[in-house]
């Protein structure tokens, strides 16, 4: 998952604990399963290794010092071993001085596939071991040899229902200020920027990797004068919808459903167009935890139970597709992988970000502060 997005999941779950929509155990069984660990210790400072235990780094959050016992007790009971999270960022500089320092402190990473699979091509990850992790309980074309698939979020178009007779339904209509007037907003960090404005300039779906991005900054340039802003974080995207600041954005479906919900409907969504984002989870090559119980807790968290809690906490989409099983029909109507919802979607190509995605940031951020 990516910094942006995990802080954003740690911010839901903090509000919904407020309104009372969460319980306290609630709440920091998302904030474990949100970690990607077993949440026996949550600490927002580093951690070090410990015998008996695995370090995994996450983006951090506030600072938890309860158990949660929901979670973490089933996994140390079968296995004997602790899960403690550290909040200290999990970068790919800071993965990489972990490995060529010699000794690693961390076992664990929650980080974005295609970063594993850099850092895994350095020899700083461990491959994930397949015949302990289960491929079958993955969802076809989500697996990568230095990160395992953890769960799914999406970008999708939302929009002020007030403001129009009849809903968009495609990115063409999202770039079509004639047929859908007011200003727009987009993601500061270019992840389902690029995409979205190719879709909007009528690249079909099947052709969109490798991005051209020249064409999308190209498009995006030409739509300046229309965009409201760019957010950078969910709770902005929200109040830019709220207060009328823009009537339509491409966000995270986790907001886009929360908006949908506090507006009784005035805010709505679709799932035509978006773009399909996986989360995922690496080991470090010669963690102190060792690989062999690293790839027990990866295997373990395939739990489709455990996945559907998730959902209903975050918005997340299961990593296991046999967690829509679990899931009602008012709930799959929010899930990024739904088969219905997924068939609407573009997933992000993890090989094109592998090799292009700093140097097309570096344009784009360049481009949209001109």
């Amino acid at each position: 998952m990516s910094e942006h997005f995990n802080k954003d999941c740690q911010e839901i779950l903090s509000t919904k604990l407020e309104r009372g929509e969460i319980s306290r155990r609630g709440f920091l069984y998302g904030m474990s399963l949100l970690a990607g660990t077993s949440a026996l210790g949550l600490s927002a400072t580093k951690v070090r290794a410990a015998d008996g235990q695995l370090v995994f780094v996450n983006w951090g959050g506030d600072a938890i010092t309860a158990m949660d016992t929901a979670f973490g007790k089933p996994f140390t009971a079968k296995s004997g071993v602790k899960v403690v999270f550290d909040g200290s960022g999990p970068t790919e500089g800071a993965i990489t001085a972990q490995a060529e320092g010699g000794k690693p402190t961390w076992d664990m990473v929650d980080c974005e596939p295609f970063s594993g699979q850099t850092l895994g091509k350095k020899g700083f990850m461990e491959p994930i071991d397949y015949s302990v992790v289960d491929k079958a309980k993955t969802r076809e074309g989500f697996g990568w040899e230095y990160a395992a698939s953890s769960y799914f979020y999406s970008y999708v178009i939302a929009y002020d229902k007030t403001k129009y007779d009849t809903p968009p339904t495609s990115m063409a209509d999202f770039f079509d200020v004639e047929k859908f007037p007011g200003k727009r907003a987009m993601y500061k960090w270019g992840t389902g920027v690029w995409e979205a404005a190719l879709l909007g300039d009528g690249v079909a779906p099947a052709d969109l990797y490798p991005l051209d991005v020249d064409r999308a900054h190209a498009k995006i340039e030409g739509f300046k004068e229309h965009i409201g802003g760019y957010w950078g974080g969910g709770a902005e995207s929200q109040s830019m919808l709220l207060n009328g600041d823009v009537s339509m954005a491409v966000i995270w479906n986790t907001r886009a459903s929360l908006l949908e919900k506090d507006t009784d409907g005035d805010i709505g969504f679709i799932w035509q167009d978006g773009v399909l984002a996986p989360g995922s989870t690496g080991v470090l090559k010669n963690n102190p935890g060792g690989k062999e119980a690293a790839m027990n807790y990866i295997a373990s968290s395939q739990d489709p139970a455990q996945q559907a809690e998730l959902f209903r906490l975050l918005g997340n989409g299961p990593a296991n597709p046999a967690a829509d099983a679990l899931l009602s029909d008012d709930d799959r109507r929010l899930n990024p992988v739904d088969p219905q919802n997924f068939a609407a979607q573009v997933p992000l190509d993890m090989d094109w970000y592998e090799a292009n995605y700093g140097a097309a940031l570096d344009t784009y951020l360049k481009l949209i502060s001109s």
